[in-house]
């Protein structure tokens, strides 16, 4: 294989305490989303972060330009997500950056707006270690390879029985 080769390998590859470090993250990335901890989120993402979605139709730069966009889109009590990834595909690039892909499937309701939208897309994720040691996201994105939306007044019989925000996440139907 050669002493390049060898190196390119070493450094492509991810331990397992690695490994489930980025996971960890994406995953406290997709709650603080869905729960509105904007926080969280922020403490994910990395000062300088991009983040590109709807195949680049949305762009934003910088930890505050992203957060913003997630508050005006998604901070209403009446907008409710559920974002769940799978099948990580993890690499390290270099002493202190990875990169990322992943399934992501999900599903947003919005009262305000009465629809229902479903998708599905691969999450293209860069991370890299800042200064304090910590894993964190510096570019994120996906290109959507589906999404549907649906009015609820289509959807004979439809109706919110629980809800993290109206009802403390208590099922009506108990």
């Amino acid at each position: 294989m050669g002493i390049q080769g060898e190196l390119l390998m070493e450094q492509a590859a991810l331990d397992e305490a690695t490994r489930h470090e980025l996971e960890e993250l994406k995953y406290r990335y997709l709650r603080g989303i869905d729960t509105k901890d904007w926080d969280l989120v922020a403490d994910t993402l990395c000062q300088d972060v991009v983040g590109e979605w709807s195949g680049g139709a949305l762009h934003y730069e910088g930890r505050a330009a992203v957060i913003g966009f997630f508050t005006d889109a998604m901070g209403r009590e009446s907008f409710l997500s559920a974002h769940r990834v799978t099948h990580p595909e993890l690499e390290r690039t270099g002493e202190r950056t990875a990169t990322g892909i992943w399934a992501l499937t999900d599903q947003l309701v919005d009262l305000q707006w009465q629809f229902l939208l479903q998708g599905a897309c691969f999450y293209h994720d860069e991370y890299r270690i800042d200064p304090d040691g910590r894993w964190r996201i510096s570019r994120t994105g996906y290109q959507r390879t589906f999404e549907h939306v649906t009015p609820l007044a289509d959807l004979p019989g439809w109706r919110l029985t629980a809800s993290g925000w109206e009802n403390d996440g208590r099922s009506s139907l108990v």
